[in-house]
């Protein structure tokens, strides 16, 4: 009586986990930094919201505000829609300029872009170490 046992060996059930473990190790930071890239989108939406805001101020008053939530001011969320990012205006030169700035928050705190930051000329800039173009 001869049978022919079915199923895996443990060396074999080892291999398996271990394959699995590094095609993980590769594809989770991948996977992580796209995610945090499509995120970005959440704050590109919110500045262009504000600025536009800010726009139709300066048009009607002749000068920026800093009050984004103010029923005198924009009027307006200073958080995304997604709650990524965080909104602050600093104004200047006697309320004729604004630089916008947007702080990620909560899981996106840790991306390479840091905060991001947009002028009254549409000038775009950022504060972390990813290359410019890849951030707006």
């Amino acid at each position: 009586m001869n049978r022919k046992s079915r199923g895996f060996t443990l060396i074999e059930l080892v291999v398996v986990v271990a394959i699995i473990a590094i095609l993980a190790a590769i594809a989770y930071p991948s996977y992580r930094n796209y995610v945090l890239r499509a995120h970005r989108a959440d704050a590109k939406e919110l500045a262009m919201r504000i600025a536009s805001a800010e726009e139709r101020y300066f048009t009607n008053l002749n000068r920026y505000t800093s009050d984004i939530t103010g029923a005198t001011g924009l009027n307006m969320s200073s958080t995304s829609e997604k709650s990524y990012y965080t909104a602050a205006v600093q104004t200047g030169n006697g309320n004729q300029t604004f630089v916008l700035t947007l702080t990620p928050q909560g899981m996106q705190a840790p991306d390479k872009c840091g905060k991001l930051t947009i002028n009254n000329t549409g000038f775009k800039d950022k504060t972390g170490n990813e290359t410019n173009g890849k951030c707006w």
